[in-house]
């Protein structure tokens, strides 16, 4: 072997391997980098709070309010650095955004993903606040995407115009519903256009009571239907005049996609880049469930959705993509 030769050389191996003979899929395992880890139980009038010190390994308990200066104080008082975690939930995504303006680092679990013990029988806010500070330290976390203030007001309106004509379609079943029961039906074409409220204006009943529960329930109908109305017209002027315009376009030139839903795709959804075919249609539940061991293969309905909004504006609309190019009959998507 010649003098300063390597083994490598010697046996005849390369003294360097080259980046790419390495997997390019290969990705780095995260690791938990702060000292202190800290579990929240966030409700709407407390905050069970719970950390550990990953040098000395102290545990530290406190039950705040839910007031997002009062849980910074305590987090800062803590051995730093600190990484914070809570569950997603009704309290929303504030105090996340709160203590990522703090300088602290911020994750919303994923409820559905946490880890539990199956054989825990034992369920309170400070084990919870625990469990989820453990769950940090081990990256054992799955996290949800935080959105920004603005995507979350769009969410607001978009899920508020959904409940309003949900609520409309609830009104419409009581009216027709109604009529039915006292063998009034509507053979004149389709229902709930011009020529059908003609015809509603037209009934009358011989009992009084009966007379008054007709005009209240025609009543939540004509009120239910200028609400969605003038929740229609805010949406639509916001898909063309704010961030989420660009996408809202593109998403309305594909077939079936009209205004309203791709402005609901485009904030419920938010940043479409964070998928991959297979990962969306699992966001949206159009994946089926499968429970496979060995040979055997079993495949069962379609998993829950993790976003059942935005699955509900996609589903009405590959139908309507289905039914133009099979010569179906096309019908107005959730009018």
């Amino acid at each position: 072997m010649l003098a300063g030769a390597s083994l490598a050389q010697s046996r005849g191996l390369p003294s360097v391997v080259p980046c790419s003979a390495f997997p390019t899929g290969v990705k780095e395992a995260p690791v938990f980098c702060e000292r202190t880890s800290v579990g929240l139980d966030v409700h709407a009038r407390s905050v069970v709070a719970a950390a550990i010190d990953g040098r000395s390994g102290e545990v530290f308990r406190a039950r705040l309010t839910p007031s997002h200066e009062e849980v910074i104080e305590w987090v800062g008082k803590l051995p730093g650095p600190c990484a914070v975690v809570y569950e997603a939930g009704p309290t929303g995504f504030g105090l996340a955004r709160a203590l990522s303006t703090a300088g602290l680092r911020c994750q919303v679990a994923a409820s559905s993903k946490l880890l539990r013990p199956a054989g825990d029988r034992v369920k309170t806010d400070a084990r919870d606040a625990l469990n989820l500070a453990r769950l940090l330290r081990l990256d054992e976390v799955v996290p949800v995407r935080i959105p920004s203030a603005a995507e979350e007001a769009a969410r607001d309106l978009v899920r508020i115009r959904e409940a309003a004509r949900a609520d409309l379609m609830r009104a419409r079943h009581r009216l027709s519903k109604l009529l039915l029961r006292h063998g009034i039906v509507y053979y004149d074409g389709k229902a709930w256009t011009e020529r059908h409220d003609r015809w509603l204006h037209h009934q009358r009943f011989d009992a009084a009571p009966t007379q008054s529960a007709f005009e209240d329930a025609y009543e939540a109908v004509v009120l239910a239907t200028a609400r969605r109305a003038r929740l229609d017209e805010k949406i639509t002027a916001l898909a063309a005049d704010s961030e989420f315009s660009p996408l809202t376009r593109r998403l309305a030139c594909l077939r079936g996609i009209s205004t309203l839903t791709g402005f609901a795709l485009a904030v419920e959804i938010g940043d479409w880049d964070r998928f991959t075919g297979g990962g969306i249609g699992a966001y949206l539940g159009l994946v089926p469930s499968e429970h496979s061991s060995g040979t055997s293969r079993s495949q069962g309905p379609k998993l829950m959705s993790k976003n059942s909004r935005a699955a509900g504006a996609c589903t009405p609309t590959s139908f309507l993509s289905r039914s133009r190019s099979s010569g179906f009959p096309v019908h107005t998507w959730r009018r």
